[in-house]
């Protein structure tokens, strides 16, 4: 924007020369206040930018978080399902050692009697 502004305040400036001091001014007044409009327009360009930038972020953080809450469900899952899944191995060991054992016993009895 300024390198199209800049040429524009050039040109004005020399033609100012040829000109009354009433025409200078309202010349003048007219670079400044398009240098004015052009400064203006920039600053809000740059703030929507920002704008957008801080919503971007916002979004990404938000996106993160949800994905962290998600992955700390799963392992949850996962760490509830080795659990059961280790209580059930237990139990059924314990089947087996008591069937074993109950095994003996009779052998053992048998060979008694």
């Amino acid at each position: 924007m300024k390198k199209i502004v800049l040429p524009l305040i050039l040109a004005a400036g020399l033609g100012l020369g040829a000109c009354s001091d009433r025409t200078q001014e309202s010349m003048a007044n007219d670079v400044d206040n398009a240098t004015a409009d052009a400064n203006a327009t920039m600053r809000e360009a740059g703030d929507d930018v920002e704008a957008a930038t801080d919503d971007a972020m916002r979004s990404a953080e938000n996106a993160t978080d949800d994905a962290g809450r998600a992955l700390d469900r799963t392992g949850d899952r996962i760490e509830n399902g080795a659990d059961r899944a280790a209580d059930a191995t237990g139990r059924a060991l314990d089947r087996a050692a008591d069937a074993t054992g109950n095994a003996m016993v009779r052998a053992g009895n048998t060979i008694r009697d």
